[in-house]
Formats: structure tokens, sequence, C-alpha cells
């Protein structure tokens, strides 16, 4: 009886050019007892490397500004320009690749209030000196004059229609007006009956383009409807609302920078209660801006910090500031999605990392497959004290950690009453409220 036996060549088991018997890998987890164990102390090196190359600050734009840096202006069709507007009315365009300025020109007499750029390129500004100046940065030299200038109320912000040759622009009320006219009254007002404080933020919707968003003085949000002309719906809350932000990858969610140090989240079909409530700040945030993606945010404060959110989570995944950095009035969020821009009391504007130690270079493919191997190694052990600690450690100036210290211990004697007023009261008499209700006072419709 002849038995055929099959034969392979020592070669077919070698890699190319090497003598070397490839190993197959035995998945049996009987045969790699330790495995767990080394993958968390290399969790736990690659948490570590990633505290200690952190670097968020990147540096500022020269030279500057002489006065305080109130607002800023992405060009929607550029990924490194951006415009920024300052307490003594001049407007500078500035290249965030040699972080050199490009242009400025005399806007206002006074504070720059707010800033927004057409799709052809042109700057809009307004000024609480009454005026909406239209400028041409990359077709005239500086120190030009505005092309067109429209009068009105003393504004507060402005914002550009996606499409259209429109934008609209806040006073104690909306006002849209179209560029094709080179001056004359708004083509459209709008405004709820009753109110008549000043509209401390708008934002035009840039997904459902019919939208508009206004937060005023008298702690209300306000959403209009252009295609009906009239408001939808009128939401007070407990403090008034210094900046908003619409979600560009879900059209009805959008969140507002208030007063009491927090962020919310709401959405425009169900406004009786937030989406989410982002703490952190020890002072009223003064600006507040999704990322491209949707899925972060960036919110400058009065306590001389910038933090970093996941949409997702109630805390600050990051927190940003320097020993100079004063109140921060403005933050944007790079096209890209990979720099962070901040404008403070002090004139400077800075840029920083989104993620403080990542670094944009060329990377190998072996260092690539590294990064993601630790990425992967971090969210599966998470978890753990130690990691844990280490990856939420954040140095803070001192006047901001005693601040929290003092936020802290206010909060608690807050909901240590409300819940002795539960206790000693009827049953069903005294309602413990939801986190997310509590900032909500009034709605009409």
């Amino acid at each position: 009886m002849k038995i055929k036996a099959l034969s392979r060549s020592a070669s077919s088991a070698q890699a190319p050019g090497s003598n070397v018997a490839k190993l197959t890998r035995n998945l049996d987890p009987n045969q790699h007892p330790f495995e767990r164990a080394r993958e968390y102390t290399r969790a736990l090196n690659a948490t570590k490397l990633e505290r200690m190359f952190a670097q968020p600050f990147l540096g500022d734009f020269e030279p500057g500004h002489v006065d305080g840096v109130y607002s800023f202006a992405k060009d929607p069709e550029s990924l490194e320009h951006f415009a920024s507007g300052s307490g003594d009315g001049i407007v500078k365009v500035w290249n965030m690749t040699t972080r050199e300025e490009m242009w400025q020109s005399q806007a206002h007499q006074n504070i720059v209030k707010g800033m927004c750029w057409t799709r052809d390129k042109k700057l809009i500004t307004c000024g609480s000196d009454r005026q909406i100046q239209l400028f041409e940065p990359y077709t005239t030299p500086s120190k030009s004059p505005p092309k067109v200038t429209w009068h009105g109320g003393a504004f507060t912000s402005v914002s550009h229609h996606r499409n259209l040759q429109t934008f609209a622009a806040a006073s104690d009320k909306v006002s849209i007006y179209d560029i094709s006219r080179a001056s004359g009254a708004a083509v459209q007002t709008l405004q709820w009956p009753s109110a008549i404080d000043t509209i401390n933020a708008l934002e035009w919707n840039q997904v459902e383009t019919s939208i508009i968003a206004t937060a005023a003085t008298d702690r209300a949000i306000i959403l209009y409807d252009l295609r009906t002309s009239s408001p939808l719906h009128r939401t007070v809350l407990n403090f008034a609302s210094n900046s908003m932000s619409w979600n560009p990858m879900e059209a009805f969610n959008f969140v507002v920078g208030s007063e009491d140090h927090n962020i919310y989240a709401f959405d425009m079909r169900n406004m009786k209660r937030a989406l989410n409530v982002y703490r952190g700040h020890v002072a009223a945030v003064m600006s507040v801006e999704f990322s491209p993606t949707g899925e972060e945010l960036v919110s400058g404060s009065y306590d001389r910090s910038v933090r970093l959110w996941d949409r997702q989570k109630g805390h600050s995944r990051d927190i940003y500031h320097t020993k100079r950095m004063q109140r921060v009035f403005s933050v944007a969020w790079s096209a890209d999605n990979n720099y962070i821009l901040s404008g403070s009391d002090d004139g400077n504007v800075r840029l920083w990392r989104a993620k403080a130690s990542s670094r944009q270079g060329i990377k190998s493919a072996a260092l690539r497959q590294k990064l993601q191997y630790d990425d992967a190694l971090k969210e599966r052990y998470k978890h753990m004290p130690e990691i844990r600690r280490i990856a939420r450690h954040r140095h803070l100036p001192k006047q901001v950690k005693k601040a929290s210290e003092i936020k802290a211990e206010e909060l608690n004697a807050i909901k240590r009453k409300e819940e002795n007023e539960r206790r000693h009261s009827k049953k069903g008499q005294v309602r413990r409220k939801a986190e997310r209700e509590k900032m909500i006072l009034a709605k009409e419709q």
C-alpha cells in the first residue's frame, strides 16, 4: 500500500528574504494567562505618555489686537482664513497657517459685536455704533472703506444665510437684510410680541435654513421660522444666555452658554427640558461653538479658561489656560476639526490643538498602527481606577480651583435644602425636579 504525504518547502513558512520561520499566533486564552495583565500595563503606559506629551498651546497671532478680541468669523470657503474683531473697532483677517495678519480695517467706532462671511468671500461686521459694514478683504487693500453700510439699531450679532444673499442682524429685534440692495431698510423684521429686550446672540441654522434662534437679556430663547415670518416658541431660562451654536450634523439641536456658568443643549422640537447640561466653568460662559463633526464643543469663559466637551458627557474632557490669558470672550473651531482659536480680553488671538497630545505631522504606518492600538487599550481599560485618575487629572489655575471648591460647597448646600424640604413635606407636595429641567422657568407658544 502506497501512502502519498504532503510536503511543503521551508520557504513557504518564512517571510520573504528571511530564513526565520513564521510562528502563527495561538488565540487560545489558556495559552496566554497574563494577556490582560500585559494589556493593562500597556494601557497605563499609554495613558501616562499621553499626559506627558499634552502640549495644547501652539502660539498666538502677531501682532494681535490693541483691545480685547470679542468676535470671530471663519471663512466657510477656506480652511486657513478667519477674521477677528476687537473692542476698538478694528477688524483683522488672519492666515492660520503662518499666524500672520493679512488685512485690517477700522470698521466701527467701538466694540465689534458680531461678524460673518458670505459665500462670495465678503465680510459683514456689526457694532453698537448702529451700523453694519460690508468689506471685501480679498480684493481691497488694508484700511479701505466699507463697500456697503446699513444703519439701524444698536446691533449685537449677525449671521448669514447658507445659500441666499441675505443675512440677519440682531438688536432689540431680528432684521433680515438683502445684500443685493446696496442700502436701505430691512426686508423683513421678526419679533416676539411682548419682547422688547436686547438680543445677546443670534444664530442662523445652516441645515434647516429657515430657522433662526436668538437669546436675549430677558433670559428668553426664541425660535423664528422665516417660512411663516413668525416666532415658533419662547423659552425663558433662569439666567440670560451669552452665546449659542447650532449642531452642524443634527439640524434641530443647539447649545447656549449661560450666565450661570453652565452650557445647555436643547432640541428645538422639545424645549421642556435640556438634552444635556455641561458643568465645569466657574464664571459666565461668554462663547460656545460646536465642532465641524458635531461631536464636540468648545467654550470660553469669564474665568479665563477654554474647555472642550464631548457632546454626550457633562464634564469637560480638557481645559486650556495660560498665565497671561485674560477673560475669554470668543472661541472657534477650525474647519478641519484639528485646532481651536480663542480671543481674550488681553488682545491676543491664540491657537490650540484640539487634542492636546496629538501631532499633525506625517506618520509612518507602524506609528499609526501603534497609536490606534494604544487608543483601543485606553478605551478598554478606561474604567480602571489608576488609568481613570491619570486621564482625568488636569492642572487648574489657583483661582479656578478655589472657586470650584466654593461652588461645589454651595451647590451641595442647595441640594440638601431641597431634599430636606421634600422630606418634611406632605407626600407628593414637593416633587424632585430633574437636573435637565431646573433651568426652564417658563414656556410660551
